[in-house]
């Protein structure tokens, strides 16, 4: 090869001055790009996805985009709706292929629409009348797509509410005749279900064909075929409770008819999914009595889809499939991860393991589990397609850096993968970030536990900062390697971080989980005093200085914590639990007596007021902050109200914010933004007063 002159006369650019870093602010939340559900084209050489980012009007944006696998361009939006999510290719390949995706532009009518590979202007599929799209799926052909939707209860259609206003009318009664008539963060749905629909893909034209499931929360996958569909559905009069009389069932897509899959084991069964050679069914699930967010495993089965005789494939290992990983800057669901690899002798799950996320795969005929990716990271598993060479798409983040699409190529031993986007890179390029520090402590009864630690932004040895200690959610999930901005968001305000996984959380075997059933404020409690004990060794933690916050069951062994030690010297209790019994009658979801909690709450509470923080926060002498969302459905308003109460009675000082009916739950994570950015300010301002 002729060697090339050097160029004459070049003038180099000056070399670029280095950004100057700046501490993380409350408001950055405002800047993530969230990425997630990758979905990888039939041929393999296109992935699509979701970003969702907050816009100019206090709004989240959702928007599909498309990366191109081989990593040479990079990712370009590809609709414009704002409300659009959940993207699925078409089985082929061709030029008439296209995606699908579901579309909330419309409101209050979310609509199915399509859109050609090559691009072009997106069509709406379905005339679905109000209410609310749940799950859809091509068929194989690509000639139907099955989808559930739930209608709007007619007395709450928007034009219900603009007659009833034209007449200065009232709102009108909720008549209930079943327990299951809401949920946090899908509101007021009265004795309306979703339904399952086949939609013809050419004229958008829709039959409903099954309406079986008591509660509406069923799970379904076409054959390979095309011709049959398979859903995993609970029909029971007493579903709620009753969670393992669920089944498989087959349904006929040209006759409608419905055929139960028989000998397969009682228990909760949920994400059904046909091997693409047709001769297999997976499922997650479990045997016994208790539903699918449990403290037992939830395990991986197949089964024949004519004679059933499931199998479970993970029975000899310790692992659960639904071992979810918390975060406030990522999407998480909490629901199992399979999907069967393109040869049908494969199926890959996603795994939560000691505050990791990752992909791992078992044959389809069973043996060991192999884990296919490694590292403290998170993996979220999209799907997988190609014979010869499979690949998957995913996203892989870790806490330092939010997830972004990657594309996977896998093999027996690994998932080689290659990021495809850089969303927020520039962002976080520009900011001072800690980087969690992990440690295994041993609580008093040598139990073992997890804990990771974050430095304050500036640490010097030698000085003495405050700490706070933060106590996950759930409690069945796990604190883990995914980015926390309010974790980094405390750090950059001086203050050193502590979080851990004691009893109770998941990924770290049955018998960790299942400590805690039944008997809150008892193991778990153990660990935490063992997680305070090694917050206050830390030579540079200023043991007069700590303090101690958490949400959902965070928030109650926050409550627990202040009637039972004076350790911290200010607290914060979030979306808390504070009364066991009043709660069980309260929240969205009803609890059998004598299952997973002792007794009931009507003539048998004497187990569950034990446990309760209320009973002894009457030692409590700990400054509090109370956050609480007034649309909270999960837990009720009242719990928070109760706290406050005894707190103010007891000459505690206690602060109390509550946030509006139009937030739920999960407020931190994916309410209102600039509420988000608020309820950050109050901690911060709470922090500030009583530790700085």
């Amino acid at each position: 090869m002729p060697t090339l002159a050097k160029p004459k006369n070049v003038r180099r650019a000056p070399a670029a001055k280095p950004t100057k870093l700046r501490h993380i602010q409350a408001d950055d939340l405002l800047k993530f790009h969230i990425v997630s559900d990758p979905q990888i084209s039939p041929d393999g050489k296109q992935i699509v996805f979701v970003k969702k980012h907050v816009g100019e009007k206090n709004e989240y944006l959702t928007n599909l985009w498309i990366a191109d696998t081989a990593g040479k361009n990079e990712p370009r939006q590809f609709t414009t709706g704002g409300k659009d999510h959940h993207p699925r290719w078409s089985g082929n390949s061709d030029g008439d292929a296209r995606i699908a995706f579901a579309s909330g532009r419309d409101k209050p009518k979310p609509q199915i629409w399509t859109i050609p590979i090559e691009g072009g202007e997106a069509t709406s599929l379905t005339k679905f009348p109000e209410g609310s799209l749940g799950d859809f799926k091509w068929s194989p052909d690509g000639k139907l797509i099955a989808a559930s939707f739930r209608e709007q209860d007619p007395d709450w259609t928007e034009e219900a509410k603009n007659k009833r206003k034209e007449k200065n009318l009232s709102d009108p009664p909720r008549v209930l005749d079943d327990w299951w008539y809401r949920l946090d963060g899908d509101g007021y749905f009265n004795g309306q279900r979703y339904h399952l629909y086949l939609i013809d893909t050419d004229t958008g034209e829709h039959r409903k064909v099954y309406t079986k499931d008591t509660l509406g929360h069923f799970n379904f996958d076409f054959s390979p075929d095309s011709k049959q569909l398979v859903i995993a559905t609970n029909q029971d009069k007493l579903a709620m409770i009753r969670p393992q009389k669920a089944q498989l069932v087959r349904l006929d897509v040209s006759t409608g008819k419905v055929t139960v899959i028989p000998n397969l084991p009682e228990g909760p069964k949920d994400k059904v999914i046909w091997s693409p050679d047709g001769k297999a069914i997976a499922f997650a699930g479990r045997e016994g009595d208790d539903g699918l967010y449990d403290t037992e495993n939830l395990q991986l089965y197949v089964c024949d889809p004519i004679k059933g005789n499931a199998r479970c494939l993970t029975a000899g290992e310790d692992y659960c499939l639904m071992a979810v990983a918390l975060s406030d800057s990522a999407e998480v669901a909490f629901c199992a991860n399979i999907q069967w690899s393109p040869d049908s002798k494969r199926i890959f799950m996603q795994i939560g393991w000691k505050g990791e996320s990752h992909i791992a795969s078992i044959a389809a005929t069973g043996g060991q589990i192999n884990f296919h990716t490694s590292g403290s990271q998170m993996h979220s598993m999209g799907n997988i397609v190609g014979n010869g060479k499979p690949r998957m798409a995913l996203t892989v983040g870790d806490r330092l850096s939010l997830g972004e699409v990657h594309v996977g190529e896998v093999s027996p031993a690994s998932i080689q993968s290659k990021k495809l986007s850089s969303l927020n890179d520039k962002l976080l390029g520009q900011l001072k970030l800690s980087k969690p520090e992990s440690h295994w402590i041993k609580s008093a009864d040598g139990n073992d536990v997890q804990v990771w630690s974050i430095n304050p932004i500036g640490f010097k040895s030698g000085k003495k900062y405050p700490a706070i200690l933060e106590i996950h959610g759930g409690p069945h999930a796990m604190y883990g390697g995914g980015f926390f901005h309010e974790f980094q968001l405390l750090a950059a305000n001086g203050f050193a971080v502590f979080f851990s996984n004691p009893r109770g959380s998941k990924g770290y075997g049955r018998d960790h989980c299942a400590a805690i059933r039944g008997s809150w404020g008892g193991a778990d409690w153990i660990d935490i005093q063992a997680v305070t004990s090694f917050m206050k060794k830390q030579s540079f933690v200023d043991a007069k200085r700590m303090g101690v916050m958490g949400g959902s069951y965070g928030g109650y062994m926050t409550n627990w914590v202040i009637g039972h030690t004076g350790d911290f010297k200010a607290a914060i209790t979030d979306r808390c639990v504070s009364n066991l019994v009043s709660l069980l009658g309260t929240s969205d979801y009803v609890e059998p007596p004598d299952q997973y909690w002792p007794g009931n709450t009507w003539d048998r509470p004497e187990k569950l007021w034990d446990m309760s923080p209320l009973k002894y926060l009457g030692n409590a002498k700990t400054p509090t902050l109370i956050i609480h969302s007034e649309g909270d459905l999960r837990c009720n308003v009242e719990q928070a109200e109760q706290v406050f109460t005894a707190l103010k009675l007891n000459n505690v000082p206690t602060r109390f914010v509550r946030y509006p009916g139009s937030t739920s739950h999960g407020l931190s994570r994916g309410g209102p933004p600039d509420l988000r950015v608020h309820r950050l300010s109050q901690i911060l301002d709470w922090w500030n007063k009583w530790l700085a």
